[in-house]
């Protein structure tokens, strides 16, 4: 995420399970894409986790006693979304360009597999690259802009953020590919709750550094588990997931050590009186995480019946945000 790219995989010359729209070179060009497309494109169902992290940020502000200013939430909530929404178009255009996306015929959609859009010849590469683009490089003059009025370190936060929105899936780090790209994921997710902390608060903070980890610690398990589906497309091309370095027993038995871990350590948190007692409503989520984590062991080796295992997943991570966030709230009362 210094290796060159993986080369694509060529296509193939008769129909093998492979998305029609990639059968053929002599099909029509995709159609400048319009406004709900552009959003298709962003894959708007998984930013609600970044409006939950947002939340997260927001309630650790108020429960310390910070207050709460509406216009810069909103202006934090924005660009956080849009942040990810990027991220999400660039890893779209990077996976179509290495062949991972168009050899994915086992993917969990919309879990795994990216949008599928390019490869169903609805939009075209060279249109994603550019939307991509576009909404990272909105973020700089929007998020100096917010920085101005909240302080120097949001710039610290948000450039690490961009680093991590293309390290993630760009050439020559491609993290993605390199067995890091968990990792990042889950550290871009623990800077949108400092950041957003940050904003109302105007200053870093212990609480929310420590406290934000075992939300990060659920993320990191969200993305491991939607790499099962995807793990024997993935190995194709060189794109050298967790699941792919580990296998798929192996990576099954990180994703219960990471759910432990994480409620582990907010109750761990709570006793040494880092956050409130009331932080223990993330606890909420520990019920998903472990049922996801059962299902996991248990399907591990045939990831077409992992779909309620990932949809677990994509809860925990929601709940145990929401549920901090509420607690955090109700300790400030």
């Amino acid at each position: 995420m210094g290796c060159a790219p993986a080369r694509p995989l060529p296509r193939p010359a008769t129909a093998r399970g492979y998305d029609s729209a990639m059968l053929s070179d002599s099909r029509p060009p995709a159609p400048a894409p319009g406004w709900r497309m552009l959003l298709r494109m962003t894959r708007p169902g998984f930013l609600l986790l970044t409006a939950a992290a947002c939340i997260l940020g927001m309630a650790f502000a108020w429960a310390c006693g910070c207050g709460f200013d509406v216009p810069k939430a909103a202006a934090t909530l924005v660009l956080a979304v849009v942040a990810h929404a990027g991220a999400n178009v660039l890893n779209d255009y990077h996976d179509a360009r290495n062949g991972a996306d168009a050899a994915n015929q086992q993917g969990l959609f919309p879990f795994s597999g990216g949008s599928r859009l390019i490869q169903q010849g609805l939009v075209s590469e060279a249109d994603t690259g550019r939307w991509a683009a576009l909404l990272l490089l909105v973020l700089v003059p929007a998020g100096l802009l917010l920085a101005l009025h909240s302080g120097g370190g949001l710039l610290l936060i948000g450039m690490a953020g961009l680093f991590l929105a293309w390290a993630y899936s760009a050439p020559p780090l491609a993290l993605m590919s390199r067995g890091l790209g968990e990792l990042a994921v889950g550290l871009a997710w623990w800077l949108i709750v400092l950041g957003a902390d940050y904003v109302q608060r105007h200053q870093f903070f212990i609480i929310p550094a420590v406290t934000a980890a075992s939300f990060a610690l659920l993320v990191v398990n969200l993305l491991l588990i939607n790499g099962f589906p995807d793990a024997p497309a993935d190995a194709q091309v060189g794109k050298n997931t967790l699941v792919v370095r580990l296998g798929a027993r192996r990576a099954a038995w990180l994703y219960l050590a990471l759910a432990l871990l994480a409620h582990g350590w907010l109750a761990l948190a709570v006793w040494l009186l880092i956050p409130p007692a009331a932080a223990l409503w993330g606890l909420a989520s520990a019920p998903l995480s472990l049922a996801a984590a059962a299902l996991l062991l248990r399907h591990a080796s045939e990831p077409q019946r992992l779909r309620p295992a990932i949809a677990l997943s994509v809860a925990a991570p929601l709940v145990h945000a929401l549920a901090l966030a509420a607690g955090l709230a109700a300790s400030a009362h």
